[in-house]
């Protein structure tokens, strides 16, 4: 071996810190370097196993081989074209899809020059804040504590509006010209949420007449409209005033929450100053996942699956009102003629903190509905608990447990 090969051979170890150099002394093998340090941080807790979240479809049954075959389709036919820097308005075939189904399906008054693609209804509260700048936003109390947390986080300021068994209480509502004018009022007539209430129809046609006077948008969040067991449809509220309600929609709980795809149907008077703020956001929404939904719209593979879906929902539903009734005799189970969660009333209050920590304790997963109030109840008498992703016969061993829970609470 000639002596270059093995200068540069030592020269390349000493580089790596494979070997040390000692003046006067010679060349070492180096000590082995310490292992990292294992990470400080504590390891993310296990999800319990019988997890009752209310913001999950059926995870399991999402349409695998439908929606490889559409995209394999996108990915074939799509035009160069399609792989540039999206439209901030979305996908022309999606908007043209989105305008006939939510038309057909829902009632709603839409064509594709009015719609909007978002990264779901969450990224549309988002841009709404934005585009009114500030504005006082009326929102249903109980809500949803990420979607206040979005407003709040892009300039709303929030005022809260009383639920009852009626839905948002419309009567509530600040008096036209009375105080700081109203930008937005949110709601979710088809399936309020949390509480499961529809928005009754005198209420529906006050709503209307309020926004006309105060002159202010009413944003329709369809919340679980698709999912109806027990209840008369109810066409969308924007079908009565398209110029008065801005529609928002998703296939979070249609097909599932990790494709980000939503959209909002917007009045005319809005519609630019919302494109121009989701363009600033994140240039537009993935162009092929669209083009992807589209295709699943028009071959009519998307409502075949909400049709099985809505068979293994109710199903699932059943069973849940089944177990509450054997092993919660107390209890009282509400909101359950349509969407994917229902409300559980205990009969008594609990400690919020206390119950999430006593039914982790048998491997469940509890969601106070307290916890859904602008300010915050830590006592309440009511569980939101999904069941759209736990099978019968999970639920009815997950409420067993919840029963042995609650005794332990109470012994």
């Amino acid at each position: 071996v000639s002596r270059r090969i093995v200068v540069d051979a030592y020269s390349q170890l000493l580089a790596e810190g494979y070997l040390v150099a000692r003046p006067g002394a010679g060349t070492f093998v180096a000590e082995t370097a310490a292992p990292a340090p294992a990470s400080s941080a504590a390891p993310a807790p296990r999800p319990p196993a019988f997890d009752f979240f209310p913001g999950y479809p059926d995870l399991a049954s999402f349409p695998r081989r439908a929606w490889l075959r559409v995209l394999r389709e996108t990915l074939r036919e799509a035009p160069d074209q399609a792989f540039g820097y999206p439209d901030p308005r979305g996908a022309p075939e999606l908007r043209r899809a989105l305008a006939g189904h939510l038309r057909r399906v829902r009632g709603v008054v839409a064509d594709p020059e009015s719609i909007i693609v978002c990264a779901g209804v969450a990224q549309g509260f988002a841009l709404l804040a934005r585009t009114l700048a500030g504005a006082r936003i009326v929102v249903e109390d109980p809500s949803l504590p990420v979607h206040r947390g979005i407003l709040t986080a892009n300039g709303a300021t929030l005022t809260p509006l009383a639920v009852d068994e009626h839905g948002a209480r419309i009567e509530d509502l600040p008096a036209a010209g009375a105080g700081e004018p109203v930008g937005a009022v949110i709601v979710t007539p088809a399936h309020q949420s949390p509480t499961g209430v529809a928005l009754s129809s005198s209420r529906r046609a006050a709503l209307l007449a309020w926004a006309n006077l105060a002159d202010s948008l009413i944003v329709e969040d369809d919340y679980d409209a698709e999912y109806r067991y027990d209840r008369a449809p109810l066409g969308a509220l924007q079908g009565l005033a398209p110029d008065r309600v801005l529609y928002t929609g998703s296939v979070s709980k249609t097909l599932a929450p990790a494709l980000r795809l939503g959209w909002m149907v917007a009045p005319a008077h809005l519609f630019g100053a919302i494109v121009e703020q989701k363009a600033l956001a994140d240039h537009g929404s993935p162009t092929i996942d669209q083009l992807a939904l589209a295709r699943l719209l028009d071959s009519g593979a998307y409502d075949s699956h909400l049709r099985q879906a809505r068979r293994r929902y109710r199903a699932r539903r059943d069973a849940l009102v089944r177990a509450v009734r054997v092993h919660l005799p107390g209890a009282r189970v509400t909101g359950v003629a349509a969407g994917l969660a229902a409300i559980v009333r205990l009969g008594r209050p609990v400690e919020g903190s206390e119950i999430i920590t006593a039914a982790r304790r048998q491997g469940v997963g509890v969601y106070p509905l307290g916890y859904g109030y602008m300010e915050p109840r830590a006592r309440d008498d009511g569980l939101v608990l999904g069941y759209a992703n736990l099978s019968e016969q999970a639920i009815e061993e997950g409420i067993r447990r919840l029963a042995v829970a609650l005794a332990q609470l109470a012994g």
